[in-house]
């Protein structure tokens, strides 16, 4: 059990898609003896990087899944999440800043900051995460880390402050000269493991102390007794240290550091830094929602000796049962304990208690407060909270993004359609960003998710993993409808069969609202409607949401009112009002002049500046709109938002207008009304469909 709390260190590893993390926390593996041999992600051993340990992360050289590892560094426990950087994955990110102290945030020497790294910076933000920036890959052609700590402060807004400088750039770096002990160090070797220190190259020591005075002044703001000894000219590190610390922990400053992963260069300096700057488990404030106080947000301190709270971020579902990935806050956990879930209050029993190497396991007694590990055998869903049933306490879930994509499945045969819905039923638990529903028309199962790519590994796991091929529709959009006027409703419905009928009476209006997904007002006076039908009109307004009357989307952005109406005493009934109110919905919505709404994506595109106007033209052809281009020597950078819709099959497309050489991504950015052409070709299909 590590107990010694101000040693530990929670980090996660994030970035935009191949800016280096799964290369760095390889180097990181190996320098803490970890591992004993470096592997490459994309290596020709046929090996691969430890942390991207399925089958398919190798082949495609991308990590998918999250993956947990344990390491030592100078006598400090340091627990490593490497984090995918494909927006698809995005929840994996989401669910291990959740739980983390501290973040190492990767960019890319020669692009910078690209589009995914502002959504990680976001989910950062959202947690409250401490950072540190690593600027990688300054070996590469085109490489300027000052520019790419110009860009966290412009794009980020982040108050990035270096405490390196590199010595050279390009082919010719070779080292780091550390800004607070003024000292320089050399990395030789082929795994870097060779290193010294040195005297600052006299060329470089002027823009040295240049750069060391920006530090201290930043540094100082935070630290009192740190500002005293810059006034009276006498420094000490420890001061230094501890002030740019402070200001780390509060958010207000993010330390820069330098280096190159693959080359094995600055890896070390950055796990020093790791060390010094980012907090323990005691430095960050926690609070959980006390049930017993209607939910009322109290602190959890981090102590060992109080009660057990542990929160439960990721599930994998593998041959031995369910594995539950947990974050003690509070408390003890050992071995055969009986801890309870505070969401359905189920006793269960701790029969194995492991820590996590990627996807090897090594058993553990028991685990404190501030650590991270792995239980099996627990049926559980990811946010649950455990304790040992002295508090009434739960921690706040993670944020979990909208779906954005569909597609329709079914097996290929008959045989195979239990082995899916296995896998649709693991894959659901375990990625709350994949969603499973039938359609109520046609019976289809639907799949939901970020966007292709996330489908499509998910359809090739099926495959591989239960033996399920599928058969697969083109992916649906997710479309809305919404009203743009006013509209008035006067609706009866009366229906008289022999025996008692039914009747109901509403009348209103609709109208488009801003503020929300749906309104319903009640502004009936006089009993015209007795008070026990108005949740049954509400109730039928809701059920008309599901399906707009244009394509058979949901309806949003809509506010309906109630402000007269009629009852009959004996015919009207719960569900002679809920169909008036249907019936009135359908007639306002027409009149309301309905349009449909698709899904705009931010997507950014980069790529060397020769195939800029290449770049530009497939988004021209795809009804795209430019927002920001920025060109960084031989490289340029292209933001634009773009309908969904047009997005399928884009990567092709981009790879054959560049040779191979840009790339891109996309996060959903909002709804906007389709044009008409656009809604004339959906009405015409959806009707084609209903026929």
């Amino acid at each position: 059990m590590i107990s010694d709390l101000p040693l530990i260190r929670n980090i996660g590893i994030s970035a935009h898609i191949d800016s280096g993390k799964t290369t760095l926390t390889e180097r990181i593996l190996f320098y803490t003896n970890r591992i004993h041999k470096i592997h490459e992600v994309k290596g020709k051993d046929g090996v691969g990087a430890t942390m991207d340990f399925m089958e398919l992360e190798r082949e495609r050289g991308i990590t998918i899944q999250a993956a947990a590892t344990h390491c030592e560094w100078k006598g400090h426990p340091i627990n490593i999440i490497d984090t995918p950087g494909h927006v698809d994955f995005t929840i994996e990110v989401e669910r291990s800043l959740r739980v983390l102290d501290g973040a190492i945030l990767v960019l890319c020497g020669v692009a910078g900051v690209q589009s995914q790294s502002i959504t990680v910076d976001r989910q950062m933000r959202r947690y409250n995460v401490p950072r540190v920036a690593f600027i990688n890959k300054c070996d590469r052609q085109g490489a300027n880390p000052l520019r790419v700590r110009g860009m966290l402060e412009e794009k980020l807004g982040l108050n990035a402050v270096m405490v390196q400088l590199p010595i050279g750039l390009e082919e010719k770096h070779r080292g780091i000269i550390d800004l607070v002990t003024m000292t320089a160090y050399f990395f030789e070797g082929d795994n870097g493991e060779k290193w010294h220190e040195g005297e600052i190259p006299a060329e470089l020591r002027e823009e040295a102390n240049e750069r060391r005075e920006l530090l201290l002044e930043e540094a100082s703001k935070y630290d009192d007794a740190l500002l005293e000894q810059v006034l009276e000219g006498n420094v000490k590190t420890e001061s230094l240290m501890a002030g740019i610390r402070k200001g780390t922990i509060s958010l207000q400053m993010v330390p820069v550091f330098l280096g190159s992963a693959y080359k094995n260069k600055g890896v070390q300096n950055l796990l020093d830094g790791v060390l010094a700057y980012l907090p323990c488990p005691q430095d960050v404030p926690n609070e959980a929602l006390d049930t017993a106080q209607g939910e009322k947000s109290v602190p959890v301190p981090c102590d060992p000796a109080g009660p057990l709270i542990m929160l439960a971020f990721k599930l994998e579902d593998g041959r031995y049962g369910q594995l539950t990935y947990l974050r003690l806050y509070s408390g003890t956990a050992r071995k055969g304990d009986t801890i309870i879930n505070a969401r359905n209050r189920q006793k269960v029993k701790v029969g194995r208690l492991v820590r996590m190497h990627a996807n090897e396991m090594e058993d553990i007694e028991d685990a404190c407060a501030g650590d991270i590990i792995a239980i099996f055998g627990v049926d559980c869903y990811s946010g649950d909270t455990f304790t040992d049933g002295s508090v009434d306490l739960v921690m706040t879930s993670m944020h979990v993004p909208a779906a954005v994509i569909d597609l329709t499945i079914k097996p290929k045969n008959s045989a195979v359609e239990s082995n899916m819905s296995k896998a649709l039923r693991r894959f659901s638990k375990e990625d709350p960003t994949f969603r499973v529903a039938a359609d109520p028309d046609t019976g289809e199962t639907i799949i939901s998710g970020m966007g292709e790519l996330h489908l499509e590994v998910y359809v090739e796991r099926m495959k591989r993993e239960y033996a399920c091929e599928v058969l697969t529709s083109p992916p649906r959009v997710a479309y809305r409808e919404t009203i743009t006027q006013r509209a008035d409703f006067n609706y009866t419905h009366k229906k008289q069969t022999g025996g008692s009928g039914q009747y109901g009476r509403v009348a209103g209006y609709m109208e488009p609202y801003a503020d929300g997904n749906y309104l319903f007002i009640d502004n009936i006076s006089g009993g015209v409607i007795p008070r026990e039908y108005i949740p049954s009109c509400d109730k039928g307004f809701k059920k008309c949401l599901d399906k707009g009357e244009l394509i058979g989307a949901p309806v949003v952005n809509v506010a309906l009112e109630i402000h007269d109406g009629q009852y009959h005493q004996v015919d009207s009934s719960d569900i002679a009002f809920q169909i008036a109110a249907m019936g009135g919905f359908r007639e306002a919505y027409k009149k309301a002049k309905p349009v449909v709404l698709e899904p705009i994506m931010k997507v950014g595109i980069e790529g060397p500046i020769e195939f800029k106007g290449a770049m530009v033209g497939t988004i021209m052809q795809r009804r795209g709109s430019i927002t920001s281009t920025v060109d960084a020597g031989n490289f340029t950078q292209l933001e634009a938002d773009v309908p969904l819709s047009e997005m399928f099959g884009y990567s092709t497309t981009l790879r054959s207008a560049t040779q191979g050489k840009a790339e891109f991504q996309m996060t959903f950015a909002r709804y906007s009304t389709a044009p008409q052409s656009v809604t004339d070709e959906l009405v015409k299909k959806h009707l084609a469909d209903k026929k």
